[in-house]
């Protein structure tokens, strides 16, 4: 009985360990999507001159985090990722549509549909998809992702907070390439804004759709007005 107990909690632990491990895989920088290459329109904040140090790099961060992402993206992604564990595709790719609709420029609309190609892409020459459909269309990354998260019944919890810190530090990674702000700095920020991801998970594991909101004037004209900004690194 002992021994079918510690095999029972071994299998347990593995499982929860190659969960833990696709998550990280997912959540990497090193995925290559292509996320590195997009600021979201901090560049052009940086260049209005809205942020000028590091205080005011962590305050844009975390309006974007808490009422852009905690309010639209989280939710949908926990969403998507509900109804392709339950076999409802028309859902998920109804929420697809939504996405899309939702994005306020032209970058922001082409930031997400070059990512979900890039992973869906990725995901074709990967052992662990081989039997997973993934049909051409113009696929938003959060609603790609949710679908391969899906496939490797990946929690919810955990699924928003991955792709939470991930956003969280691509925007550090930004700012650092946008303005003077050193390694430091840019941990700094990640100890005080990550901080903020459990609440803002629970918060819009929470929220009913029709409460969802997208839209965020700053970042929208941030990121139509770097469009045509002179010079820049990133795409948007």
């Amino acid at each position: 009985m002992g021994k079918k107990k510690v095999m029972a909690a071994s299998f347990t632990t593995s499982r929860r360990a190659r969960e833990l491990l696709w998550l990280l895989r997912l959540s990497s920088p090193a995925l290559p999507v292509g996320a590195y290459s997009y600021s979201q329109g901090l560049e052009w904040a940086v260049e209005a001159g809205w942020m000028e140090d590091e205080l005011s790099v962590a305050a844009w961060i975390e309006e974007h985090l808490t009422l852009v992402l905690g309010r639209f993206e989280l939710p949908l992604l926990a969403a998507a990722l509900r109804a392709w564990a339950r076999g409802e595709d028309t859902e998920a790719l109804r929420l697809n549509t939504h996405y899309l609709a939702s994005r306020e420029t032209r970058e922001l609309r082409d930031e997400t549909v070059q990512m979900g190609y890039s992973l869906v892409a990725l995901a074709r020459q990967l052992p662990e998809f081989s039997g997973l459909p993934l049909e051409e269309r113009e696929w938003a990354y959060p609603v790609a992702l949710s679908r391969l998260a899906a496939a490797l019944r990946l929690g919810e919890v955990d699924l928003l907070h991955g792709y939470a810190f991930a956003w969280l530090e691509n925007q550090a990674a930004a700012a650092i390439k946008a303005m003077p702000l050193g390694q430091v700095a840019a941990q700094r920020l990640l100890s005080a804004l990550s901080v903020l991801i459990p609440n803002t998970c629970e918060a819009a594991l929470a929220l009913p759709e029709a409460a969802w909101c997208s839209s965020a004037p700053g970042l929208a004209l941030a990121s139509s007005l770097h469009e045509t900004q002179y010079t820049r690194l990133f795409r948007s």
